[in-house]
Parts: structure tokens; C-alpha cells; sequence
């Protein structure tokens, strides 16, 4: 009942996308693995991408609920900069007051002065600027080989697989190579990543695949973890949760049983929905104060935009119905009415203007869209 206040009070903190509700951290079980952040982020005399907290904080907190000792390295060492974040979210607020784990976020470990046999996996985070710095630290290589073929775990998330690029094993075969694998996808960077899009010297996707990995993906934003032994791989943020799990599985041990978070949750009835599951948008729509609704809305924005087929169209138009009243912006009341024009469902379009015009009687583009129907 505390953990349902305490998730009701922060309703209106958009918390990107996911996190677990975390217990106490279980004792310690003899696991040790390194975090690597990218120190791109740090100051180079103009605005750079950095790692992202939301996905340090959530992977952390897994491993320190699961007893798993945890060091953090860099290819610069010393302090990193995070890309901009909410430190009110719950999972990122209980990481900043763990002073232990803040300290060694300032000051890092080099990447060249890791020794790979005190650990028993490696786990990158992503970022942006982890496509800059993490492809070409070749020190970073050497550790990611050594870990693997000292039978350990190596798992990325997000950008965080661009680390992964370049690693060679023993044999001269890329460690990529034949095995199921994914990251940010192309759709998603087109989509997300425009800011630093032209500053990369590759896209993820087309590396990974390019390097004879077996690429694999989920629709824009959804959990998607790719496990080949013991490479892990997830797809983008909202993965990062699935990905820590996946390691700390990995290593043998059983995962601390975890609270879904409301956005965990909602996102993950979404991806039902997507996979064709149309009782899971009646869900959304009939049990709006158990969900994220501005969060479901914001998805079917998005997968508009990245939608090719009808039924993509149809899906995005659901979504943004089903959070039509709770987010009540006119921009979304056109998108919507927009998208039912481009279905052929003209009078459900009228509706939907009219609608618009009732509390905004002289919004413009209402009005002209009318006028053509």
C-alpha cells in the first residue's frame, strides 16, 4: 500500500522509461563486476554527449540488490558527466544518496588499469557518447576479450553495445561474430538521436551486422534483450532493467524478486498491445489511475512517426486516443485527427476537430482541416 502512494505522488514525474521498485539489497554472494561509463561527457570545450544515469542508476541498483559487488571505469578515468537527467526519479534519487557508489563514479578507473581476472563480467552503459569514446579504447577491448574468454559475462545496453564493435578474441574472430546480438536501431536513432546523428562514425545497427552479428530487435522503445551465452545485449533504455537481470542470471545466481514500476508496467501492457494484443489497449483505457497514460500517448506519437503499414498507423492511433483526454493538448487532438484522415475514417475525424473546437473556437488548424474534409 506505501509502494502505491509513494508511485501515485510521483504520477506526474515523466520518468523517460523504465525502472524496478527496488528491495533491500541482499547479502554479498561473491560476484564482481565492472560498470563502464563513457567520459565523452567530460569537459572538452563545447557541449558533449555523455552516459546515461537512468541506465546506470537502474542496472546498479540490480546488482546491489543482488549482493553483486560493483566497480565503474572509464576510458579517461577520474569524474564523468552524465547527459541531463530527472534526479527526482525515484531510482536515480536512491542512487545519488548511495555515497559509496557516487565516489567511484567520481573517480573512475581507467580502462588501461583494469585487471579482467578479478572480474566475473563486464557491464557497459550507453549514451551517446558512447559512440564516440567506448569504439576506440583499446584498452576497453582487450578487457571486454579477457572477460569472455576467462568464461565471463559481457553485457551492453542501448549505445553501450558500440563498446563492442571492435573486440577481437583470441583467435582473430570478431566476439560479435555469429552471435544474436542488438542495440539502438536505426529506426530508433533516426528517431531519437538526430542531434548527434551526423557526428557518428557508424550506426550501431549496420556496425553490429557489418561485424557478423545476427541482429534483433524490438518495435521502436520496447524491452528487447538478445542472450548468446554470455553476451547480453538489450536494445535501448527501456531494456536496461531486462539486460541487468539477464547478467545477474548469468552469473549463475536467482534474481532478488523486484516491484514492477507503474511505467515498467504501462510500457510493457504497450508492448502487448503491439504484438497484437488488442484487449491490452481496453486495459490502458479502462484502468487509466493503475498506468502511465501520458507515457502510452507519447508512444503512439512516436510510433506514428516511425510507421509504414496501416496497421502501424492503427496502432499509433489507439495509443494516442487512449491518452487523448488525459494529456489534452490540441497538438495530439490533430495528430489524432490527422491520422484518422489518412485511414479514411473522415466522420471519426470531424468528431475529433469538433471536439477540438469546443474548449479552442478559434484554433486555426482545426479549422482548416475542417474545411477540407
Amino acid at each position: 500500500m506505501k509502494l502505491m502512494k509513494y508511485i501515485s505522488a510521483n504520477l506526474a514525474i515523466l520518468a523517460g522509461l523504465l525502472m524496478f521498485a527496488l528491495p533491500v539489497s541482499a547479502s554479498p554472494v561473491n560476484k564482481k563486476i565492472v560498470m563502464v561509463v563513457s567520459s565523452y561527457g567530460q569537459e572538452q570545450g563545447k557541449v558533449t554527449p555523455g552516459y546515461e544515469f537512468d541506465e546506470f542508476a537502474k542496472a546498479y541498483s540490480i546488482f546491489k540488490a543482488n549482493g553483486i559487488a560493483v566497480d565503474i571505469a572509464s576510458p579517461n578515468g577520474g569524474k564523468v558527466e552524465a547527459d541531463k537527467y530527472d534526479a527526482s526519479k525515484a531510482y536515480n534519487a536512491k542512487v545519488l544518496a548511495d555515497q559509496a557508489i557516487i565516489v567511484k563514479l567520481d573517480n573512475t578507473i581507467a580502462t588501461a588499469k583494469l585487471d579482467a581476472s578479478t572480474y566475473d563480467a563486464i557491464f557497459i552503459v550507453g549514451g551517446k557518447g558512447a559512440m564516440f569514446d567506448l569504439p576506440i579504447d583499446s584498452a576497453l577491448q582487450a578487457v571486454i576479450a579477457d572477460i569472455y574468454q576467462q568464461q565471463g559475462t559481457v553485457a551492453a545496453v542501448c549505445h553501450g553495445p558500440a563498446a563492442l564493435v571492435n573486440v577481437k578474441l583470441s583467435d582473430g574472430s570478431y566476439l560479435v561474430a555469429n552471435k544474436t546480438i542488438n542495440g539502438f536501431t536505426n529506426k530508433e536513432e533516426n528517431l531519437f538521436g538526430q542531434k548527434w546523428l551526423s557526428e557518428f562514425d557508424f550506426m550501431l545497427e549496420d556496425k553490429l551486422i557489418e561485424r557478423g552479428g545476427k541482429f534483433q530487435s524490438s518495435e521502436i522503445m520496447l524491452s528487447h534483450v538478445a542472450v548468446d551465452g554470455r553476451l547480453i545485449t538489450g536494445q535501448n533504455p527501456t531494456s536496461t532493467v531486462d539486460v541487468a537481470t539477464a547478467l545477474v542470471q548469468g552469473l549463475g545466481l536467482i534474481p532478488v524478486v523486484q516491484t514492477i514500476d507503474i511505467e515498467d508496467k504501462t510500457m510493457a501492457v504497450v508492448a502487448k498491445f503491439i504484438a497484437g494484443d488488442q484487449s491490452a489497449a481496453t486495459l490502458l483505457a479502462e484502468n487509466q489511475d493503475q498506468f502511465h497514460i501520458a507515457l502510452v500517448g507519447m508512444y503512439g506519437f512516436y510510433y506514428l512517426k516511425a510507421a509504414e503499414t496501416d496497421a502501424q498507423f492503427e496502432n499509433a492511433l489507439t495509443l494516442m486516443t487512449v491518452a487523448q483526454k488525459a494529456i489534452n493538448n490540441p497538438m495530439l487532438d490533430m495528430k489524432i485527427a490527422k491520422t484518422q484522415q489518412q485511414l479514411g475514417k473522415t466522420k471519426q475525424a470531424k468528431v475529433t476537430l469538433n471536439q477540438l473546437l469546443i474548449t479552442k473556437p478559434d484554433y486555426k488548424p482545426a479549422l482548416d482541416m475542417l474545411k477540407t474534409l
